[in-house]
């Protein structure tokens, strides 16, 4: 998508650590007219596929998914919510997630009620690195017995193990950039 490569290249920055900072349309300050154009990429990408809801994490997540699903007929969206601690009395699918950014383990927790049996779920994330999130949420869909369609990823770090890891379970993924690499404060793609 090469309206995203150019959004990368005006507004987004590389931190000392090689690290690619997209907060100023992506995940703090989110670019409405931008999320559309992202929300019809997904809906071209995955157009002759049966999807019943979007799954997502929060927060970034809920931004992608809900502009996504207008495009698919308004289909719900349903998040991930990331908690430290998972009450006893919630009736929910959970699973524990690792967070490569923030080197940290929290659990996804999503009520029983809101993803069924036999329901087709496409998972949206804003990055895929290691797949953690995306392999956290996929558990979720595994539990309640519904099917993964494919995955969208709005940004691939290509020179992580993400896509192969998912690519191995049979996942159909969809990434609208593949970012090559991140060094010397720039940003190639393949």
């Amino acid at each position: 998508m090469e309206l995203l490569k150019e959004k990368i290249r005006k507004e987004g920055y590389v931190t000392k650590d090689n690290i690619l900072m997209v907060d100023s349309f992506l995940n703090h300050q989110m670019d409405v007219e931008f999320f559309n154009e992202i929300g019809k990429e997904f809906k071209n990408r995955f157009k002759d596929e049966k999807i019943d809801k979007i799954l997502t994490i929060e927060a970034t997540g809920i931004g992608l998914g809900i502009i996504t699903a207008q495009y698919f007929d308004n289909i719900p969206v349903v998040f991930g919510k990331k908690i430290d601690r998972v009450s006893r009395e919630l009736d929910a699918y959970k699973s524990e997630v690792m967070s490569f950014t923030k080197k940290t383990v929290y659990n996804v927790v999503v009520d029983k009620k809101f993803i069924k049996p036999g329901e087709k779920i496409l998972i949206i994330d804003d990055f895929l690195a290691n797949g953690c999130a995306v392999f956290g949420l996929m558990d979720v869909v595994r539990q309640s017995g519904a099917e993964i369609v494919g995955v969208g990823i709005v940004i691939e770090k290509g020179f992580q193990n993400g896509r192969k890891y998912l690519e191995e379970k049979g996942v159909r993924v969809e990434s609208l950039v593949v970012v090559d690499k991140v060094e010397g404060g720039e940003v190639s793609f393949k």
